[in-house]
């Protein structure tokens, strides 16, 4: 696999090695070897999937220490726009968020570690979308900032109009409005 290093230290896009010929293609879409060396250490313990059409926005969420998440994302069909946001209180890139298409076509993956706002929207008609979690879902630790906050002047590449959210995502608060931010000095992932 091929790491690609963003803006921001920590959040990294991965592309595999594909490999293809007259049946179709293979690739390796996880090895806790080659993950642990190129990117950090790591213990996934939780796999999702979920299914959404054109226009449907999730995000931006986050879970609070002492469950916090780092989450390796990727699309199975379809199209999305993935955004990590970085909301570790007193980090040179507070605020600043990176975005990646992943389709199925480029089989890229997004890793999201802890101390980010996650979110993603849907640029195809379906998409089915896949997630690997290193804690469990807590929902009494739930976190989330509002998908439209001004400030980190995110594009989602859909128009507002055609924005399709669950009633808990339209009620998020902003950025500068927001609890159970994390503290860029503190290690996220000490056990």
């Amino acid at each position: 696999m091929e790491i690609i290093h963003t803006a921001i230290d920590g959040v990294v896009i991965i592309e595999p090695r594909l490999f293809k010929d007259e049946r179709g293609y293979f690739f390796e879409s996880f090895s806790q070897r080659d993950f642990d060396k190129q990117v950090r250490t790591i213990h996934f313990v939780q796999d999702n999937e979920s299914k959404s059409s054109y226009g449907v926005l999730r995000g931006l969420h986050f879970q609070k220490p002492p469950f916090a998440q780092s989450k390796l994302v990727r699309v199975i069909k379809g199209s999305v726009l993935d955004v990590a946001v970085d909301i570790r209180k007193g980090s040179p890139t507070f605020g600043q968020h990176v975005a990646v298409e992943l389709t199925e076509d480029n089989h890229r993956q997004f890793f999201i570690p802890r101390g980010f706002a996650h979110g993603f929207s849907v640029l195809s008609d379906e998409v089915i979308f896949q997630y690997k979690c290193d804690n469990f879902y807590a929902p009494q630790s739930e976190g989330a900032i509002a998908w439209n906050d001004p400030a980190l002047k995110i594009d989602w590449k859909i128009p507002a109009d055609k924005v399709i959210l669950s009633e808990k995502d339209k009620h998020h608060p902003l950025l500068a409005e927001a609890d159970g931010l994390f503290n860029y000095h503190e290690d996220l992932y000490k056990e």
